[in-house]
């Protein structure tokens, strides 16, 4: 169910140093849309704040394309899957209102969670 989704995230996993600075791909992600289009990212780290989650890439890409609506999601940090940070569930909550209904995978043998049971108070529940 999500073994498409996985491979797409973990062929981008490849760790870059550039710059002296900027380090990337440590961190890939994989996500569905509602037309089951498929899009990726990766992690742009920075000592500053200007680096950008995995996550965020893959969104922006779909943004980009017009989507908004999104199914699954799959974060891939080495070997294991990882869970979404904080801000990047705030952002996945916010760019569509059926969001909240998204599959995270939690691990490889495929078990899932609701972005909605991450994210049980958020503040536009109210």
């Amino acid at each position: 169910m999500f073994q498409e989704l996985v491979s797409l995230a973990q062929s981008k996993l490849r760790t870059q140093e550039f710059s002296g600075r900027i380090s990337c791909g440590q961190v890939s992600a994989a996500i569905e849309t509602s037309s089951g289009k498929f899009f990726s990212g990766v992690c742009i780290d920075a000592p500053c704040a200007l680096g950008t989650c995995a996550e965020r890439n893959a969104i922006g890409s779909m943004v980009t394309e017009g989507e908004f609506q999104i199914i699954k999601l799959v974060c891939i940090k080495g070997h294991d899957v990882i869970l979404p940070c904080g801000a990047c569930q705030e952002l996945l909550l916010q760019l569509h209102p059926k969001n909240f209904k998204i599959e995270v995978l939690t691990n490889l043998e495929g078990a899932t969670i609701k972005l909605k049971d991450l994210m049980p108070y958020w503040w536009g529940n109210t």
